[in-house]
């Protein structure tokens, strides 16, 4: 029996009581509450990672990841990966990570399992403050909606 894949999974990882970490989690959640009943997406709180992520990301035909990234910017830039440049900044990223597994760990699962979604992005925000507190700074705060358009304009375009 052959399971059906979800059209686009949106992934928001990082960690809520690290400030900025927490980026992609809270843009997550504001995804949530603008578009609670979209049939072709599904959100995910990835929280600070697993492998039990694996599935669902083998299992979605596109996948946009986002998440507090070093851009090299300032604070609350926000940038988009698509494709292989997705690829490359991940696999160019050598910072210490507070995740369990790092997202190209289980895009590398997906790959070798022949499952790698059609189209994927990373949505990155740069963060201002990587350290204890439960709410991003504002910078961060005032770029989540942007992220968050950003990867609503990605489905539209995959979708089209």
């Amino acid at each position: 029996m052959t399971q059906e894949r979800t059209t686009t999974l949106i992934l928001g990882i990082g960690n809520t009581l690290l400030s900025d970490e927490g980026a992609g989690v809270h843009a997550i959640r504001l995804l949530g509450e603008r578009y609670p009943n979209s049939n072709h997406v599904t959100l995910v709180d990835g929280g600070t990672l697993s492998f039990t992520l694996a599935g669902p990301i083998e299992d979605a035909n596109h996948l946009i990841v986002i998440d507090a990234a070093e851009l090299q910017a300032e604070p609350g830039t926000v940038r988009v990966f698509v494709e292989e440049d997705m690829d490359r900044f991940i696999g160019s990223q050598k910072k210490s990570s507070v995740h369990e597994v790092g997202l190209l760990d289980l895009l590398t699962i997906a790959r070798l399992a022949d499952h790698l979604p059609e189209h994927r992005a990373l949505i990155g925000i740069q963060p201002e403050f990587l350290d204890w507190g439960e709410e991003p700074t504002p910078s961060v705060r005032g770029a989540i909606p942007a992220a968050c358009d950003r990867a609503m304009e990605l489905v539209e375009r995959w979708h089209a």
